[in-house]
């Protein structure tokens, strides 16, 4: 990526730039050595602006969790930069590493193993600000639980319930309350409605927007169903295979699609009208996904695109901005 993608001149509150992870693969057992590496992110570059949700969307296994681990230093990437407010995280000692940790947090896929079945929730939501002296021990701790789980939906009461006792809706909750207990700034959320029943999915999205909007938060909302993406996001980054094929305004991805593997995902979408439903072109992939241990050379979707020509096989597209804040790693697009 050549410019900023953000649509103004304002500086991005995250800005990845040429983002890599690659996991080495070893064998043997006395005597290990490296027989190949796993591309899990592959040169990938986005911006996020203060206030903004960007949706990152793909199938699994695409890389979409492993860039947000890389966001929040729970994986060490081993190329590119991640700069947060300005800062490049991977140079910062330990001090300003935890000091931008605060302001960095997370909502866990799995509401049901994200918690420790040991604590209270109050002691689950309490213990960030404890340690890292935002509250003292006891009554402020106390009244700060109380406040976090009223902002998540959850009657302050609960807070000597174990996570047990409570219901999937209500674990992610906490997770929720949890996040927030660092006053942060920008939340990764890993998946943190696709284990919920579809009308749950619908009240913690709601939530989600309503805390953006009264505590100015920023999210990457991960997840791989591209209908839930379209409700809460400004703006959608499309990843296969390690890689961004397309990123764009929610409404301009949804409605002009310029990627092929976007428009085979919008296909798959079901429209709530038989009618339309019937009508409409469907896009069928074939083939398996290629293994990032091993990836297709030129073009890491040539093998499954139905656009595919010799120039997809050789040459890498490089990713473009196609129309104002609409970009696309595509020869034909």
């Amino acid at each position: 990526m050549t410019q900023s993608t953000l649509p103004s001149a304002a500086p991005p509150l995250l800005d990845v730039r040429r983002l890599k992870m690659h996991f080495p693969v070893h064998t043997g057992v006395l005597i290990q050595r490296v027989a190949g590496t796993v591309k899990a992110v592959d040169d990938v570059s986005f911006t996020v602006a203060q206030g903004e949700t960007l949706g990152l969307v793909g199938e699994s296994g695409c890389g979409k969790t492993t860039t947000g681990r890389c966001i929040l230093h729970l994986n060490r990437h081993t190329g590119g930069e991640i700069r947060f407010e300005g800062q490049d995280l991977a140079r910062l000692d330990a001090a300003g590493l935890r000091a931008a940790r605060r302001k960095l947090q997370v909502i866990f896929q799995d509401p049901y193993s994200s918690l420790n079945p040991r604590m209270t929730l109050g002691q689950i939501v309490g213990e960030g600000p404890s340690v890292h002296g935002l509250t003292r021990p006891g009554k402020e701790t106390r009244e700060r639980v109380a406040e976090l789980m009223s902002l998540a939906g959850l009657s302050p009461n609960l807070a000597s319930r174990y996570p047990h006792e409570l219901s999937g809706g209500q674990r992610q909750r906490v997770g929720i309350a949890r996040a927030l207990s660092m006053n942060p700034s920008f939340i990764v959320c890993d998946e943190a409605v696709s284990a919920l029943d579809v009308s749950i999915q619908a009240q913690i999205i709601n939530l989600l927007e309503d805390l953006q909007d009264r505590l100015g938060l920023t999210y990457l909302f991960i997840a791989h169903d591209l209908s839930v993406v379209r409700h809460i996001s400004d703006r959608v980054a499309v990843m296969y295979l390690g890689k961004i094929m397309e990123l764009a305004p929610s409404a301009l991805l949804y409605r002009a699609p310029l990627h092929p593997y976007t428009r085979a995902l919008l296909s798959a979408v079901p429209i709530p009208d038989p009618a339309v439903e019937a009508t409409r072109e469907h896009v069928l992939l074939h083939g398996e996904v290629p293994s990032p241990l091993n990836p297709p050379s030129g073009c890491v979707f040539h093998p499954r695109c139905p656009m595919a020509s010799e120039v997809c096989r050789e040459q890498i597209p490089e990713f473009q901005e196609k129309a104002p804040g609409h970009w696309a790693a595509c020869h034909h697009a």
